[in-house]
């Protein structure tokens, strides 16, 4: 009898990590519709993945509290997301500093790394994450397809000067070590 070869073992398909990027929280806690939309779309592309992901809310204390991280995993758990699969990150307290944030923050973890923010916002944070060694893809963004609207306008042209500014930033980080 010819012994017939076992087959490898399947390697579980290790967890992907989401950051949500941080947006404004108003007086008393309340998210800002920027916040809580950015939570929709990573709690939506989570809830398809056949691995339930890790979601990594980031922000610090603006101008109200609690930080928005902390407001962010509470619509997390207030979905249903249990609280062992959530990991703040609140110290970040623009794009640039988020993301060195969870960097470090995820240094050691071995799934795919996905963003979560609006879509004139992805590709900065998405080159950000680039620069710094760390590959990263986008969960699709909140929100209506792009209007020409003053307010949509205003946060489009914000990221003219912020991208260049910040890849550079990045890129010196790196190059010092």
């Amino acid at each position: 009898m010819v012994p017939v070869p076992r087959q490898p073992a399947r390697v579980a398909a290790a967890r992907p990590a989401v950051v949500i990027m941080g947006a404004a929280v108003g007086p008393g806690g309340v998210p800002s519709a920027a916040l809580a939309e950015r939570v929709a779309a990573a709690r939506e592309w989570g809830e398809a993945q056949p691995v339930p992901p890790l979601y990594v809310p980031t922000g610090a204390v603006g101008r109200h509290r609690p930080a928005e991280s902390a407001v962010m995993a509470r619509l997390l758990r207030e979905a249903g997301i249990p609280p062992e699969r959530i990991l703040q990150e609140p110290t970040g307290t623009d794009t640039l500093s988020s993301v060195r944030a969870c960097i470090a923050l995820l240094r050691d973890h071995p799934g795919a790394l996905r963003v979560a923010t609006h879509r004139y916002h992805l590709p900065r944070t998405l080159l950000l994450f680039r620069l710094a060694g760390r590959p990263a893809g986008a969960v699709p963004p909140p929100g209506a397809p792009p209007t020409a609207s003053a307010a949509r306008w205003y946060w489009r042209l914000r990221e003219v000067p912020a991208l260049p500014y910040d890849a550079a930033l990045m890129a010196w980080a790196r190059l010092r070590g």
